[in-house]
């Protein structure tokens, strides 16, 4: 149960903070919106990803999936929380703006954050987009919180910049969404489904595509750390073997040592 909570207060926090940073410039400032989604995040993440894993996302949960990362059961409880969640933070803001009328349309074509193409975008580029903004979210994901050899310390602090960065770069084509739970929420309360799909299709695709290449290939013949089943443990996590293992078989080495020479001086 804990685990779908932190997995649906983090598409939560996505959509209050984020449409509602939409909101409050009426869709004009870029710069502020790529900050609001990244920082919801890379903060949540950072709060209770050692809990859930913090996937906060369908796509992210597919690719992990796809990787062998997490067992079809926990995927399946991941997107159904994630769908509400996000479903909850755009009611929300539904509450707290309750005349919210024409406020966050602009030349995005966004309204409570529902995600559309930018002008004289086709629906192929804007596809081409959420395939790639996604497969670079995937990967750093991937190398910041799923290889044990990097610090997973600063994951939150790194995947939400990465978030951020995506939207600067996209935003004004597709939306920059990468989480089909982000148009998923504003969508299902306004009901307004402009191009629903390719917000399915372009995240989903782009982090399989990372998924596979960084654990089958990048990581092809690497130590693990864990057996597969083992992999993700949100709940219990353990650490992989290495450089803490090797120091701590160093001391108590030298330990020993020093015991020894201890009792030849007597």
């Amino acid at each position: 149960m804990k685990l779908a909570i932190v997995e649906f207060i983090g598409p939560f926090a996505l959509v209050f903070v984020g449409v509602g940073a939409i909101i409050q410039t009426q869709g004009t400032n870029l710069v502020a919106i790529a900050l609001a989604h990244g920082l919801a995040i890379g903060l949540t993440i950072s709060a209770a990803g050692h809990i859930s894993g913090g996937a906060f996302n369908p796509a992210v949960t597919i690719g992990l999936w796809a990787a062998r990362r997490l067992d079809t059961l926990r995927a399946g409880v991941y997107i159904v929380a994630q769908l509400l969640g996000a479903t909850a933070g755009a009611a929300m803001l539904t509450l707290v703006y309750p005349d919210l009328g024409d406020i966050g349309r602009n030349r995005l074509g966004v309204n409570l954050g529902v995600p559309g193409l930018g002008p004289d975008v086709s629906v192929g580029n804007a596809l081409m987009m959420e395939i790639v903004l996604t497969f670079f979210l995937m990967f750093v994901i991937m190398g910041v919180a799923i290889d044990h050899r990097t610090g997973r310390a600063i994951s939150g602090l790194v995947i939400g910049l990465t978030i951020t960065m995506d939207i600067l770069a996209g935003g004004v084509v597709s939306g920059a969404v990468m989480n089909p739970a982000r148009a998923f929420g504003p969508s299902i309360i306004q009901g307004d489904w402009p191009n629903h799909w390719l917000y399915w299709v372009g995240p989903i695709v782009g982090a399989v595509i990372a998924a596979l290449l960084y654990n089958d290939v990048l990581l092809s013949g690497i130590s693990p750390g864990a057996p597969p089943s083992d992999r993700i443990n949100p709940e219990h996590p353990r650490e992989a073997p290495g450089d803490d293992d090797s120091v701590t078989r160093v001391s108590r080495t030298a330990s020993a040592r020093s015991r020894r020479s201890r009792r030849r001086g007597r």
